[in-house]
């Protein structure tokens, strides 16, 4: 079968890869599609970050080279001796979270994991063996080009359900990549009155207005603080930061009411330099999320199901296989108006 396969960065190839045994917990999908995330950009542009390339990773015994690919969907077309919860034909989605399952799910993330198609061969393929614990059921009303997302908004679900929104709180997200979008998505859902997202980017604030941000600021051209106190003047009541830079870091901070909470989403690829006395002269509560449970997990594909999230505008391009380094991970790092770019296996079939 075809795969694109990592070899480490900037090396990217598709090429033909046999599909190894089938433990007896597990069940075989036919990917439908699988989406193009940051984290698989990072690992392209300047990995291995989180690829293992010295040695087998301890939860999946993966190691490089490896298929890429954590957000896919697809059809079991066979299931292992011990599945008892699924049959072939089944459309599911893959929740790509390997743990060691000692916690209670919401601290599970906290003991430590890894990911399929990062640590253990991905969804860039035809074919993949997944633990039959890491599929979910998909509801008739999801499509599996839809349910492509269903991995990258769960992270934006976890994020407020972090921040403990309430009906009628204000929001501002700073950033408006995928996460920031699929986040905004949540807040909405979760009942938020404003929800201002701030970005440098006009395009991506245009997506935000379109996946229902109340208000948007281009932060390179006016005071973004000055500017979310003109819309909400005592500071709102939840901020997120999802861009992972210093600035925007403590501009989360600044424009946060009094007791209010900011929620860090982004991962920083380094240090940065902050005055903790930020915090105490305004008494803003930060807090942090990681992936999502499996709760969490399951809540998504109900918000999809519902229609009461709706990410078909956040997919921006759809690729083939062949094409995904020229069409897929070369776009995105030079086309910011580009969202969530979803690769076409076997379709809907």
């Amino acid at each position: 079968m075809k795969a694109a396969i990592w070899y480490g960065p900037k090396d990217i190839r598709v090429e033909d890869k046999e599909i190894r045994e089938m433990k007896p917990n597990e069940v075989r999908v036919k990917v439908g599609y699988a989406g193009i995330c940051g984290s698989d950009l990072h690992e392209y542009e300047e990995g291995p970050v989180f690829i293992p390339v010295d040695k087998e990773d301890e939860l999946t015994g993966g190691k490089a080279p490896l298929i890429m690919g954590h957000e896919f969907s697809g059809t079991i077309v066979e299931v292992g001796s011990e599945v008892n919860g699924f049959k072939v034909g089944d459309r599911v989605s893959v929740n790509p979270t390997i743990t060691h399952g000692k916690s209670i799910d919401e601290l599970d993330v906290y003991d430590g994991f890894s990911f399929i198609g990062l640590h253990t061969d991905g969804g860039f393929t035809d074919l993949v063996n997944v633990p039959e614990v890491n599929v979910y059921h998909l509801p008739d009303s999801v499509s599996l080009r839809v349910a492509a997302t269903i991995e990258p908004l769960a992270v934006g679900v976890q994020a407020v359900k972090e921040s403990e929104i309430e009906f009628g709180d204000t929001v501002a997200i700073f950033g408006a990549g995928p996460i920031g979008l699929y986040t905004t998505l949540a807040a909405r859902a979760a009942g938020a009155r404003k929800i201002i997202v701030l970005d440098l980017s006009k395009e991506r604030l245009e997506k935000a207005l379109e996946c229902g941000a109340t208000d948007v600021i281009n932060s390179g051209e006016v005071d973004p603080i000055e500017a979310i106190k003109s819309i909400v003047p005592g500071g709102v009541d939840r901020s997120f930061e999802v861009a992972g830079v210093e600035q925007t870091f403590k501009q989360a901070i600044d424009a946060t009411r009094p007791r209010g909470k900011m929620v860090i989403v982004s991962i920083f690829a380094g240090d940065i330099s902050w005055p903790p006395l930020q915090l105490t002269n305004t008494g803003v509560q930060i807090t942090s999320t990681i992936a999502y449970s499996r709760a969490s997990y399951q809540q998504t594909i109900d918000l999809l199901g519902s229609g009461q999230v709706d990410t078909e505008n956040t997919i921006t391009k759809e690729i083939e296989l062949n094409d995904i380094v020229t069409e897929g991970f070369e776009t995105l790092t030079n086309d910011k108006s580009q969202v969530k770019i979803l690769v076409k296996l076997n379709g809907e079939s």
